[in-house]
Formats: structure tokens, sequence, C-alpha cells
């Protein structure tokens, strides 16, 4: 929300009130509180009739300092609020002659005590700042209050996340409103608005309020990263690291970090699509169709019209189609399917659900105390009210009956649509539960799918989301059409929402809305099965791969068993994302943080910290990527290449750039037919381009819980490979070096990629050059 009218001038109808100096302080064991008058005090006098700003300067984690601001702090606190995950933290505060400093681990802020101003630094170095007259409190003509910060941006500094939003990568220039909308992936809206964003200088900042916040970043003042909130305080957290990945593992232990998928969800699903006409006997020849190529499939998914028209949401099998959809799950699952189906939070007015919810106080409620309904996506439809206990439980209840018939898990779709002038049960603000809707909405079903299921098992498909959503994985990126622009507009809006704390995301392969050519859909297939969760769905047309050419079958089969084997891999990647906060599909900057050409790319990314993946998106295979430095090798070809350079290059259907980095241990699999077996066993640890000097180390988990970690050092012409944790076997497949190897005194001639196949309960393999 802009307020200014160029450098000089205000809007018209705004009124700008800045501190104008530090005249008081109040210093505790925990805080730093500064009082700055909009005025500067010269004589007693003019302390009277004027406005004066409280800051507060805390730290509720170690290199984080929170920042609140109030004008009026007579307010009453009005509900939701994030869950944060705080701890206590005794700060360092000191007062020299001119500045207070208040220091939390290596992050520090000095506020002057001459004028107005503070500067965020870590370990002396300048971070950002808010100058004199960048924290303002504004009223407008219309009786509205606002509270403002500007944070500067430096020169070179960039800044990205705010959620999953397609508009360019780098956040610069935007103008960015956190408003959870149903917009599509082609325009300024997004299905999640997350108040987040990150800078490449290596810090973040969270700003602490669930309702709308504005942002401008860079746009009305160019130097500035401003962010707005209507009322009388504000509340927003610096979070410090040393790079980019520091910050989000901080952000994640702030405001909570993902769950772990199970491993069957990483394989491939495929869906009835939406408006597509299906029954048992379609869903059966599609899924009879995928076996009979041999194409692993791991979930099936009914989406919308399993239930009947005007009805949703009633949780009820639609009896034209679905005569005995108990019998019909067992028979599916005995091919060894899960099975997930499609719910919202809203009951349409046939529903047979509405007049129980209705009358037993379930639903939202507009200020006459009726329901709040309208004709928007279901007739007359009303919205659960989430923060009503017995509302959840129905609502639960009716889940609940769904995963005892054979249900395993739910695509919760929608809940960005959310009222701003509804009455809540527990009294929340309106405005504030707008985005936050989403979070109670994802937990509640995540919370039963966890009490049902188990820990290891829940898993949901979510599109809405905020702040704290990404404990409930996964989330997918809405309707994107089937167009390179928009699996491009995609991929942005994936790495948008990686840079934000998320770390499972995931997409409709093909495109959501229209159909995509069979050109179209053999790229999409490569980059989804190489996206941490892999969908088949569209709208209006079915998206089984040989509908649109038997190519596509066989691009989709060589994709799907390739992820298959790397599940090792990738399941070690899921399991940092769960204990740090560190998403699975990274965006080049995360890993490369000091090669500058890294901080633009939003055409390419890293899948776990070892292997970069450059989707094609231009219909004759052509593509332009970037390596980084080092040594690279083509996953897929063994081809070898030198980085610090863009590439361009042609690719067919069953190739893309797929490249592993040097100093890797990459495991793989022993199985390609399907993703969830024992990843410790019989696993495969390839090692490439092992550096002098270097150690590559890999730790891999099964779904047990059991850990074995393989560590490679090479110094000079030794190479000591060490492994530790539960011993099954293993081998050692040498990449980039010819050598002859002696293991525990059996001397062996060994070739590039030939495997060290160690003995029974060895644990340690020298190998002499």
């Amino acid at each position: 929300m802009k307020f200014s009218d160029g450098y000089w001038l205000t809007r018209e109808g705004y009124h700008i009130n800045t501190p104008k100096e530090a005249y008081d302080r109040m210093i505790d064991q925990q805080s730093l509180t500064v009082y700055g008058p909009v005025k500067a005090v010269q004589k007693r006098g003019d302390t009277l009739d004027t406005r004066m700003l409280t800051v507060r300067f805390s730290s509720p984690l170690e290199d984080m300092i929170r920042v609140q601001v109030f004008h009026f702090q007579g307010e009453t606190p009005r509900k939701p609020d994030f869950q944060l995950h705080t701890a206590d933290v005794e700060p360092v505060i000191t007062e020299h002659d001119d500045a207070l400093t208040f220091q939390s681990g290596s992050l520090c802020v000095e506020v002057s005590k001459n004028g107005w101003g503070y500067q965020f630094s870590r370990d002396g170095q300048s971070l950002t700042a808010s100058e004199s007259n960048s924290l303002a409190y504004i009223t407008s003509d219309d009786g509205r209050t606002f509270m403002r910060e500007q944070l500067n941006i430096g020169v070179g500094e960039l800044l990205y996340g705010l959620g999953e939003r397609f508009t360019a990568f780098v956040k610069n220039g935007q103008t960015v409103d956190i408003w959870n909308q149903d917009g599509g992936t082609s325009t300024e809206q997004a299905y999640k608005n997350v108040p987040f964003y990150l800078s490449n200088k290596g810090y973040g900042v969270f700003v602490n309020h669930p309702e709308l916040v504005s942002y401008e970043i860079g746009s009305e003042v160019v130097s500035k990263a401003q962010f707005s909130v209507e009322g009388e305080s504000l509340d927003y957290f610096v979070i410090s690291g040393a790079e980019p990945k520091d910050v989000l593992k901080r952000y994640a232990a702030l405001t909570g970090k993902p769950a772990l998928p199970p491993a069957w969800s990483f394989g491939l699903w495929l869906s009835t699509s939406f408006t597509t006409d299906y029954s048992e006997e379609t869903v059966t020849r599609f899924i009879d169709g995928m076996t009979e190529r041999g194409i692993p499939l791991s979930v099936f998914h009914f989406d919308c019209f399993w239930m009947k028209e005007f009805e949703w949401c009633n949780f009820e099998w639609d009896e034209r189609y679905f005569k005995q959809p108990e019998a019909m799950l067992s028979r599916l699952k005995e091919k060894g399917l899960k099975i997930c189906v499609w719910i919202n939070p809203y009951i349409a007015q046939k529903s047979k659900l509405f007049q129980e919810g209705k009358e037993n106080g379930y639903f939202l409620k507009n200020s006459r105390g009726d329901v709040w309904q309208w004709d928007r996506w279901q007739a007359g439809m009303a919205i659960v009210d989430f923060t009503n206990e017995k509302a959840r439980d129905w609502y639960c209840s009716k889940l609940e009956s769904l995963l005892d018939m054979g249900v395993d898990c739910f695509k919760t779709d929608f809940g960005e649509r959310i009222p701003s002038d509804a009455v809540y049960f527990d009294g929340s603000d309106p405005e504030r539960m707008h985005n936050y809707y989403s979070y109670l909405y994802n937990k509640t079903v995540f919370d039963l799918l966890r009490q049902k299921r188990g820990e290891r098992e829940a898993v949901v498909f979510a599109r809405s989301a905020t702040a704290g959503g990404q404990q409930f994985p996964v989330h997918w990126g809405g309707d994107c059409f089937a167009s390179y622009d928009s699996m491009a507009e995609s991929l942005r809006g994936g790495l948008s929402l990686s840079l934000s704390g998320f770390g499972f995301w995931s997409h409709d392969i093909g495109g959501f809305e229209s159909t995509a050519t069979a050109d179209l859909y053999k790229r999409w297939t490569a980059f989804g099965l190489l996206s941490t969760h892999s969908r088949l769905h569209g709208s209006e047309s079915y998206r089984v791969p040989w509908l649109f050419d038997e190519e596509a079958a066989d691009v989709m089969r060589y994709f799907v068993k390739l992820k298959h084997r790397l599940m090792p891999y990738l399941y070690a990647a899921a399991h940092e994302a769960h204990a740090e906060g560190i998403p699975m599909m990274r965006a080049m900057l995360l890993e490369f943080p000091g090669d500058n050409t890294c901080h633009w790319l939003d055409r390419q990314y890293m899948l776990g910290g070892r292997l970069l993946v450059a989707p094609v998106f231009q219909e004759d295979g052509a593509v332009r990527y970037y390596l980084p430095k080092g040594t690279w090798t083509h996953l897929l070809t063994g081809k070898e290449t030198e980085g610090g350079e863009w590439k361009e290059e042609r690719y067919g259907y069953m190739r893309l750039p797929l490249f592993v980095r040097e100093n890797t241990l990459l495991p793989l699999g022993q199985e390609s037919g399907r993703p969830d077996y024992d990843y410790l066993d019989d696993v495969t640890f390839c090692l490439y381009h092992l550096k002098d000097g270097c150690t590559a180390e890999q730790t891999i988990y099964n779904e047990k819980g059991e850990a074995m970690t393989l560590r490679a050092s090479r110094h000079q012409n030794t190479i000591a490979v060490k492994t530790t944790g539960v011993q099954k076997n293993w081998k050692l497949l040498l990449r980039g070096l010819s050598v002859t190897s002696v293991i525990n005194g059996a001397a062996e001639a060994l070739q590039e990629g030939t495997a060290v196949q160690p003995k029974e309960k060895e644990r340690d393999v020298f190998i002499y050059f």
C-alpha cells in the first residue's frame, strides 16, 4: 500500500507521523524499549499534544530480534495469532554515549540516541536499517490508521519469498498484498501468502500479522522494503544467518518444521481429473492401462465428482457411479494403491449436512447471526467454522468414516475465498482469519490423519496456506494452464514457496486448464517426476499418457522408475526438510550463495543439495542453463562438464539437464517399481569426482527410522570410506576415478564405474591409486 506521492509529498487523504528522536528508554533482562515522540522535544511544552511510538526489541530465539511497535496499547488483543515456537533468550544490552545496542547471538540492532533510527548487523556487517522517517504511524481522512516500516535494500540486494508467487522470482520492484485468493497461477494473486521475505545478504524478515500485510518491495521507495498493516501496532522479526539456508532453518524453528511425508507419497499420483466423466469402470481402465504399460502408480485420486453435484461436500460416494465404494476401494488397494479423495471446507445447501451444521452452529455466521452463505462454487454454500471445537470434531467424523472405508489421504482443496465480514464462534477477527483459515483447515485434517493413520502416514494435498502451514505437507501449485509459460510460472511459484519455509511442493503435470500438446506433456512429465511430489491432474480432460501418444507412456515410465531409484537420496532430503526446514526443491542461491549468477535463476533448481535440474521449456528441446563452478556429471549419460558458465543444448524427451555435483555420494536404490522400500538394503553409493582434500558424506534413512551414514575422504592418492549406523547390503560405485584398489589387503584392478562390494560387516574401505 502506497502512502507517499513521490519523494517529497504525501498522498492525498493520508497523514504520516514519524518518530523524531529516541527520547527515553527502558531496559530489563529480556528487552530494550525506546520511546519516540513524533516531534522533537526541545522544551517541556513540546511533550504536550503529540503522538509517541513505543518500540520494544526482544529476542525469541538466538540470532533473531523481534521488533514490536505500538501507538495505542489499549486495544483488546484480536485473535488469531500465528503459533510461534520461542525460547527464553537473554540478550546483551549495552548503552553508549550515542547509541543503545541489543544483541542476540551474532545479530545486533543499534538504536541511535541522536535523532531516530536503528541498524541491524551481523558480526559487525550491516544487514539493513530503519532510518529517519522510515517507521511511521499513518492516519487517513476516513478514520483508518496504519503502521508502516521501511527497511533498507542495499546495492545488489535481492529479496525473495512472500509465499507461492507466480510473478517474477526476485521480488524487488513489486507490490505484494498478503491476502489469500483463488486466482490461478498467471496473476499477482496467490493461494499461499506468507509474510516472510528472504534476502540474499543472509537475513529474513517475518511480519507477525495473519491479516493483510501490504508490501512495497523497492517499489514506492526504490531503496526500501516497505510493509504496512492497518491498526495501532506492528510486530516483525529480523532473522539472521551466515547463509540463506541458515535463515530458513531459524524461520522454521520459529514457525514450525514440515512433517515427514510417507515414502509412498513420493510416487506417481493419478487423478480422475475434475469435470470429466468417470465411474469405477473408468478408474479401473486407467489403472490397468498404467499397469499394462509398465508405469508404476502409487496413489489414485478421486476428484470432486466422486460426490454428487450440488452437494459438495456431503462426503458420500455418488451411488450412480460408485455403487459399492468400499468394495471398489478394496479392489484398488489390492493393486497396491493408496487412495486420495477431494474435499473442501464448504457445505452446499443441498447437502444433507447443511441442516445438521446449521442447527448445531458449525458454520460461519453473518452479523445478523444467520449462516454466512453465497452461491460462488456451490449454490447456497456455508463454510465450516474451524474455531469451534465441536465443528472440527463433526467435520472430522465425516472424514473418519472415509478413512474407515479405506481412504488414505485427502486433497484439501480451496480455503482461500474466506469472507472478511463473517462472525466466528470463538470471536476471532475476520480480517485476521482470512489467511489463517487455511492453517486451521489443513491442521484439522492433518491432525486427524496423524491420529488415524499414524505419525509417519499423514499427508494431505493442499492448495491454500499461510505462515506455519508448512507443517502440514504436501502443497501443490493450483490451477495452471497447459502451456510452457504456465509451466515456468509454476516453477517460479514453487521456488518462491520453498524460500518461504515450505519443504514439499507439487504441481499438475501437463497443466490443469485446457489440454497440453504431446510435446508439452512429455516435457512437463520430466519436470513433474523431478519435483518432490508428482501428480497427473487436469480439468476437462484426462491425463493418462497414452491419450497424448504412446511415447508419452514411455517417457512417464522412464522418469517414474528413475524417481524410485533416487528414493534413498530423495527421502534423505525429505528428512533434512523435516529436521531442519531446508526445502527439498531449492532455488540455486540456497546452495550457491556466493555465486551472484545463481541469485537470479528461476528456471532451474537443486533437488536436494546434490542434483541440479533444468526443465526444458521449448518445443524444439533447446534449453539454456547455468552450472556453477566445479565438475558436473550428467546423471543419465555420465557426460562430465566443467561449470562456471552457461550451457546451451538440445534434449530429447528422455533427457533433460540433470547433473550431479562433484564430491557427491549419491545413493541409488535397487527398486524401480515402487517408491516405498528399504532404502538401506542393497543400496549403491555413487561417488562422483571426489577432489583431493575433500570429503563426501551421505546419510540415508528407511521408514523404520533406521539410518546409515557413509563418508568418503580423499587425501592425495587414498580414499577412505567409512560407514556408521545400520549395516545392510551396500556397494560403492566410483565415478570420475580410474584407480588400482586395495580393499582390506585384497588387491583389485578397478576402472571407473566398477562397484566395490565390501565384505559382510566390514565398515572401512581403503582405495589406493
